[in-house]
């Protein structure tokens, strides 16, 4: 039975709130942060003056994502994006989202092509097809918008899928500040399904954060259960809602 969304977790005081992004994005068999619930739970803060957005995600639905970065462009409040453990995939897009993108020095921003699963015609392929590049090329539009990259090196990084340290994020200006290294792992996302995923995401135990007040960071993180859906299928459960994955 597919589960209920997630809601996405903020932490409002005053007119700032902290948004906690740790999770798949979008809904699916096992739920997932919803788009909708974002913009949802973040009206009803009313007027913000800055908003801090955490991020510790394997990335999820492309136009979920896509949601959620324009919700957070659009807003009114100065955006700031923390990059706690690890920014993949659509993950990464909704980082771009930030005035200002700090990126803790032990996490990691992973670039690749978008992912679809299909089932039709011939023509039905040839269609899907045309979509997912298009698709790629929002999204290198995205990250050439915030990068000191070209589009042609942009191109390059997502087709290799790519894995970039803070360092190495902030050389391609994807970031704005390296901080010092959080006490965490890379969200509960199954890092198996990535091609490039590096050797110490993928032997590391996987656990969440939480927070009790906004801005800190516990000593001690809570175990989780790993995704027992590592291709993630569940986004693709009936024809109407194919959808593409950007995960």
């Amino acid at each position: 039975m597919k589960q209920k969304s997630k809601r996405i977790e903020i932490n409002a005081k005053g007119d700032s709130a902290e948004i906690l992004i740790y999770d798949d994005i979008g809904e699916g068999w096992y739920g997932g942060l919803s788009a909708k619930a974002f913009a949802e739970d973040l009206k009803t803060h009313g007027k913000l003056k800055k908003i801090t957005v955490r991020i510790s995600s394997g990335g999820g639905d492309v136009f979920e994502g896509i949601a959620i970065y324009n919700s957070l462009v659009n807003h009114p409040a100065k955006v700031s994006v923390k990059v706690d453990g690890l920014a993949a995939s659509i993950a990464s897009i909704i980082a771009m989202a930030g005035d200002e993108i700090e990126m803790s020095e032990n996490a990691f921003f992973m670039v690749h092509e978008p992912w679809s699963i299909s089932a039709g015609s011939s023509d039905d392929f040839r269609t899907q097809a045309d979509l997912m590049d298009k698709i790629k090329d929002t999204m290198l539009d995205t990250y050439v918008s915030r990068s000191s990259i070209s589009l042609e090196e942009i191109a390059d990084m997502v087709a290799a899928e790519t894995w970039l340290t803070a360092s190495e994020a902030l050389e391609a200006g994807l970031i704005t500040t390296i901080t010092e290294a959080n006490k965490m792992a890379a969200s509960t996302a199954d890092l198996s399904k990535f091609k490039n995923a590096p050797e110490a995401l993928l032997n590391k135990k996987i656990v969440q954060l939480k927070t009790e007040e906004p801005g800190k960071i516990p000593a001690e993180p809570e175990n989780i259960e790993v995704d027992p859906d590592p291709l993630g299928l569940r986004v693709f459960h009936n024809r109407e809602n194919l959808g593409s994955f950007f995960k």
